[in-house]
Formats: C-alpha cells, sequence, structure tokens
C-alpha cells in the first residue's frame, strides 16, 4: 500500500499543479517515507501559502513534476493507492502523467468512502473530523502533503485496533471489488472509470450503439451494469466496447449524452435505442402570421428555409408535418381553439369544433378575431423558442461542487460549438473557425433549460483573454 497526499496550487485539474508530494509506503520491507517540494512553473496564489506554509520561494529552486515522474512512479507502481478523498489526489497526478505522456493506473482506495462504510453512523468524514474521533495527533500539522499521509496511515492502525481486520477487509473489498465482466470486454478498459458526472455509451459487435445514459457518477454506474444480480444480462453479452466523456456537472453530461446519440447508429439487437439528429429538411414549427390586426393565423415552416435559430415568433419543433398538425390540433381542442382559424379545416361557415360546442365561435363572427388571436397567442406561450438571449457566441461555464473541474461550453445561437476546460483550449476552438452545425432543437432544450433555471454562468467572449 502507498498513502498518498498532494498539496496543490489550487483545486482544478486542468489549470493547477503539483506543488508537493508526500508518501507512506507499507509493504513487506516495512514503512518508508517521501516527501518531496514541485515546482509547479506557475504563481502561487496568497491563499495556497496561506493554508500549507509553502511559497514561491521554497518552490523556485524545487525540481519540476518531469524530474521527479520516474522516481515517483517506481514508488506507486504496483500498490494500492490509497487517499483521502481519492479522486483529487488520484487526478491530479493522472493529469500530470498524461502531460508527460505516460498512462497512469493503478487501483486506488478511498479513506472517506473507507470511513463511511466502518462508521456508517456518523455523518462527517473528513480528515479533521476522522483525526478528532479516533483521537489521533497531528503532530506535524496539517495540509502539508507528509504530514497528512502519516495521518492516514495512523487512521489505518487505529482502524485495525478497533474492528476487526475481516470488517476492514470486507469494506475494502466492497469498494474496491471488481464485477464479474463479460470475456470480450478488457477489464483494464474500465479501470480509469471516474468517480465524476458524465455520460457513457456501451457498443455492440457491430459498432452499433446499445445503450447512452448521463449519471452524476460514470464509475458507479457503468459497473452496475455488470454487478452480481444484475438484469442486464443481454446488455452484458452484447457489450463489446465502452466509452465515456466526464463532465463538471448536469449540463455537460446532459450534452455527452447527446453526443454520443449522434455518434453511432443503434445496433441491429439493440431495442428502442434513440435515433440520431431529426433531418433539417423534416424539422419544422408553427410561425404566427398577421392577417389582420390582432388577427394572427399559424404557418408551417421548416428548417431547411429558415433559421430557426434567429427566426421569430416560432412554437414548437417537430419531427415532420403530420406530427405538427396533430400538436396543433390537440392545443385547439384543449383551448377551444377555432379549426378554421388555425388552417385545420377549410370552413365555409362553422367549423367542426364549433358544432361540437368546443369553439367559441370564431369562424362565424360569433368571437373577436382579437379575442381568438390573443388566446391562441396565450395557449403557445408554453412551446415558444426563444430568440437567442445574447449579442453573439457565449461561454457558458460549469463547476462540479468540489470545484476540481471547469467545463466551458462555447455556444452561439443555440448550436454547441464545442466543450473545453481552460481558456488555452478555448482559443484553440475558436481559431478552428465558424461551426457548420444546424439548429439542433435537443441542443436548444437542454442549453435553455439551463439558462432558464440560472445554474449556469455565462461569460461573452470579452471577459476571456484571447
Amino acid at each position: 500500500m502507498v498513502f498518498v497526499d498532494l498539496e496543490t496550487s489550487g483545486a482544478n485539474f486542468a489549470n493547477d499543479r503539483i506543488i508537493e508530494v508526500g508518501l507512506v509506503e507499507v509493504d513487506s520491507n516495512g514503512v518508508r517515507e517521501w516527501s518531496v517540494l514541485v515546482n509547479p512553473e506557475m504563481p502561487l496564489s496568497p491563499f495556497i501559502t496561506s493554508l500549507t506554509g509553502i511559497n514561491e520561494a521554497m518552490l523556485r529552486p524545487a525540481p519540476t513534476f518531469r524530474q521527479i515522474a520516474q522516481e515517483l512512479l517506481d514508488r506507486l507502481r504496483g500498490k494500492l493507492f490509497v487517499a483521502h478523498n481519492a479522486r483529487f489526489d488520484y487526478g491530479f497526478l493522472k493529469g500530470e502523467f498524461g502531460r508527460l505522456g505516460v498512462d497512469f493506473r493503478l487501483p486506488s482506495l478511498c479513506t472517506v468512502k473507507l470511513s463511511r462504510k466502518l462508521y456508517p453512523e456518523h455523518h462527517r468524514h473528513n480528515l479533521d473530523a476522522l483525526v478528532a474521533r479516533h483521537g489521533l495527533t497531528a503532530a506535524d500539522g496539517r495540509h502539508r502533503a507528509l504530514a497528512d499521509a502519516r495521518l492516514l496511515w495512523r487512521l489505518w492502525q487505529c482502524w485495525h485496533l478497533h474492528l476487526p481486520a475481516a470488517t476492514i477487509r470486507d469494506a475494502v473489498g466492497a469498494i474496491l471489488g471488481r464485477p464479474e465482466l463479460p470475456p470480450q470486454l478488457d477489464p483494464a478498459a474500465l479501470d480509469e472509470l471516474p468517480e465524476a458526472a458524465g455520460a457513457y455509451a456501451f457498443y455492440a459487435e457491430d459498432g452499433g450503439l446499445l445503450l447512452t445514459r448521463r449519471s452524476g457518477n460514470l464509475r458507479r454506474e457503468v459497473l452496475g451494469h455488470f454487478a452480481a444480480g444484475s438484469r442486464d444480462k443481454a446488455l452484458r453479452r452484447e457489450t463489446w466496447r465502452i466509452e465515456w466523456r466526464e463532465a463538471a456537472g448536469e449540463l455537460g453530461a446532459r450534452l455527452h449524452e447527446l453526443r454520443f446519440k449522434r455518434s453511432a447508429p443503434p445496433s441491429a439487437s439493440a431495442k428502442g435505442a434513440t435515433p440520431g439528429r431529426l433531418p433539417v429538411d423534416e424539422l419544422c414549427s408553427w410561425q404566427l402570421q398577421p392577417h389582420a390586426p390582432g388577427d394572427y393565423r399559424p404557418r408551417l415552416v421548416f428548417a431547411e428555409d429558415l433559421d430557426f435559430a434567429v427566426a421569430d415568433d416560432l412554437f414548437g419543433i417537430y419531427r415532420n408535418r403530420r406530427e405538427a398538425q396533430r400538436s396543433l390540433r390537440v392545443l385547439a381542442d384543449a383551448h377551444q381553439l377555432c379549426h378554421k382559424h388555425l388552417g385545420i379545416e377549410q370552413a365555409v361557415a362553422a367549423c367542426s369544433a364549433y358544432r361540437q360546442k368546443n369553439c367559441r365561435g370564431a369562424c362565424i363572427g360569433k368571437e373577436l378575431a382579437m379575442q381568438h388571436g390573443a388566446r391562441l397567442l396565450s395557449a403557445l406561450a408554453r412551446v415558444r423558442i426563444r430568440s437567442w438571449p445574447y449579442r453573439g457566441t457565449v461561454a457558458v461555464i460549469e463547476r462540479d461542487d468540489f470545484g476540481m473541474r471547469q467545463d466551458i461550453h462555447l455556444i452561439d445561437r443555440w448550436r454547441l460549438l464545442g466543450t473545453v476546460q481552460n481558456e488555452e483550449n478555448l482559443h484553440e476552438l475558436l481559431a478552428a473557425g465558424p461551426s457548420p452545425e444546424d439548429f439542433d432543437p435537443e441542443v436548444y432544450r437542454i442549453v435553455s433549460r439551463f439558462l432558464n433555471a440560472g445554474k449556469v454562468v455565462v461569460r461573452p467572449l470579452n471577459a476571456f483573454s484571447l
């Protein structure tokens, strides 16, 4: 085992760097400690200096991560990686090794999760709470890498003093335990599944899409399909490949899920697979046309003729003419609207709805056209397509609950241009030129919902140093 703690320049995997590594290695040869400061090659904030006591003067002569990478890898290789909130430490190391072209993979054990399993009656499991609960002393202080790694080792020993070894072994096994994977899947391919939000997709032998879903915890959700007692036997038998995309939150997860749906045709063996993008030449909407002052009549317009992202007075998004007409008829019947005024039928006098006492008589002048027009606007308000509320392209920023990941979704007139994690990648995305994407009703629905709810931060492009 190796108990690991890192100090970093911040909490964002993409933008921040490791500034200190502390290890307590435990194996058949005994217990060894190793600690090293790491030059992050970037400024250090006063907050981090205040928290850790590490300043830029201490880091300036320190080796870079590239210079310590091989020794660190040698010390970690072949051991169980143990950390408190392991996703943080493991994620930073994976990112640092990844920038060097090293595919970093180790089995990891989170002591937060282990504490919850061993002591479910307690609600707090942060390291300070565990130190106080178990009577440990942080003699070397807190928020230095080796000092915190030592605390984890002492915590591990304390648990073994107070609990049966079998209890701890079973709890560790439940956290680490691998499900029974089908023989056609490479077990190593699932080692990197993160405990983070995102979307995943299962593919059949023919490359077709079997299943795609979003999740707040990719690892738990994906491996759950292969857990003992799972009912997904057919899915397990037919899955040959699994892909996933991590996200900062639900917006990114939904957009990733949509990309998976659009990237591959459904497998021949898939049941009820979601179809790909709707053909633009069939996509349609109702647009209100003034017939007289206050009197509006709906006209069906198609996305191949009109840019739905900028057009005004559009109501509803439909797969084809038939679906649009059926929807309009349902709306008319629900709100006692005139079939003749809506163009549903070409009645000479009273429409069929009036004869059935479900129209207020606009067709025969019993209801004023202006009154009917006002009721029509009110009935359609719920399905109105919003005009793009910004002057141009914006960055929609989403951060996870821990402040460890940030997604920047670049969106222009309801078109998703791409998703990046930092300003450097944002610049590269913009340099690629305008997107050829057509108006996508699913992207529109997803993005507009999050903008309405105020769940994300929206920034104009001039807010970035591009």
